[in-house]
């Protein structure tokens, strides 16, 4: 379906994902399956501008197809049945894969996997999160250090069939505070390589150009300005960034 009927065309609800905190329903554009967030039906929260998750989720969107790497499914801001929101195009998840996993700690796997943090369950069992060594997820923590993702669950990334992984639920990103919370905690202080500094220089160019004018539309200057400095900070460093400050380095629950 072209971009204009994605725009235009009769989105028909289908459905409501009753596990999202707000208002998250499944639709469809004629034979397209979408997901769509009225603006209308997001919760007020006490940090970040109430009315603001649908276009910070388009900014994510923006940022990932600028850094090249295919993180987020296609999404836009249109009308739909309660007013404007956010719409994404579904996508249909391999139900035996799971990027991150929280498993006994005895019964952990010996390659292929980044250990995350250990604790105990409800049981008293001692239980460890990990998550893919893969080059899809190293790609998804790099972006989310960049656009400051504070709600990076397990659940959070899309495993596909063909071992491609997409990230969704964007809408607690971009904050000009550092809030960065996320399960993709495998590869702290570890070298960036080559190509993913390369990605990071074409998003810093571009903030310069038209994609600053586009996210200039969805974000605040500061949170803009912000967006730039994390991209000069994480070119500087060379690395993937650690934990910092007194708020927690993950979010809860992890899934």
């Amino acid at each position: 379906m072209p971009d204009q009927e994605l725009l235009t065309a009769e989105l028909e609800l289908t459905g409501r994902i009753t596990t999202a905190s707000n208002a998250t329903f499944l639709g469809s554009i004629g034979e397209v399956s979408v997901v769509y967030k009225p603006i209308a039906g997001e919760k007020p929260l006490w940090d970040f501008p109430h009315g603001t998750l649908a276009r910070r989720e388009v900014a994510a969107f923006l940022v990932s197809e600028t850094l090249g790497w295919n993180l987020v499914p296609h999404t836009w801001l249109r009308d739909g049945p309660f007013g404007e929101g956010m719409v994404q195009l579904w996508q249909e998840v391999a139900p035996a894969q799971h990027a991150v996993k929280l498993l006994p700690t005895e019964q952990l796997p010996t390659t292929g996997w980044k250990t995350v943090l250990h604790g105990q369950d409800n049981n008293g069992e001692h239980v460890t999160l990990l998550h893919e060594d893969s080059p899809e997820l190293r790609r998804m923590a790099i972006f989310d250090a960049l656009i400051n993702n504070a709600d990076r669950k397990g659940d959070h990334i899309l495993a596909m069939s063909n071992g491609h992984r997409y990230g969704v639920d964007h809408g607690l990103s971009f904050h000009h505070e550092h809030k960065l919370r996320t399960v993709l905690w495998g590869w702290v202080d570890e070298p960036i390589t080559e190509e993913e500094s390369d990605g990071i220089d074409r998003l810093s160019q571009a903030l310069s150009g038209e994609l600053g004018h586009e996210v200039a539309k969805l974000l605040s200057s500061e949170e803009l300005s912000a967006l730039a400095d994390r991209c000069a900070e994480l070119r500087q460093t060379g690395q993937f960034p650690a934990p910092r400050s007194q708020m927690p380095a993950v979010p809860w629950p992890l899934f």
